[in-house]
């Protein structure tokens, strides 16, 4: 496993008011609006992502309460570079104590991932998708 955050996703309940704030307000640089779903800013090695709350709900459980309050408004991710990169960092995380909460699938934006959460609760995603490029530092190319 290589020790690294690639994206930290905020769940935000106005994706356009999130954008205008990050964007427009602290001059975040992106080359994405609202209207995709999804807002990847790229920084110092890391990126940050905005998407809507609800979303973030319906795609981490396939059966959303009545109040998904509860569910988490951020997750951590980190992005391998193949899939069998993905099954091997979850059994790895479970192996140190962490929990499978949702097993490595095909997913509808056409990746590869799964959900685990460390002992305190906090969510990670362990993705792959044939599209991502990485610096040679290993950081994801956000574009």
């Amino acid at each position: 496993m290589d020790p690294r955050i690639h994206i930290i996703t905020l769940g935000v309940n106005d994706l356009a008011r999130a954008y205008r704030f990050y964007h427009e307000g602290l001059g975040f640089p992106t080359s994405r609006k609202p209207e995709e779903g999804i807002i990847f800013f790229q920084t110092g090695g890391t990126c940050l992502a905005l998407y809507p709350k609800d979303k973030l709900a319906e795609e981490f459980s396939a059966e959303l309460p009545v109040s998904y309050a509860h569910y988490p408004s951020i997750i951590l991710a980190h992005n391998t570079r193949s899939k069998e990169d993905v099954d091997a960092f979850l059994a790895q995380a479970v192996a140190a104590g962490g929990k499978l909460e949702k097993p490595a699938e095909e997913t509808f934006w056409g990746g590869y991932s799964g959900y685990f959460s460390d002992p305190d609760g906090y969510l990670w995603e362990v993705a792959y998708a044939d599209s991502w490029k990485f610096h040679p530092d290993g950081s994801l190319v956000i574009e």
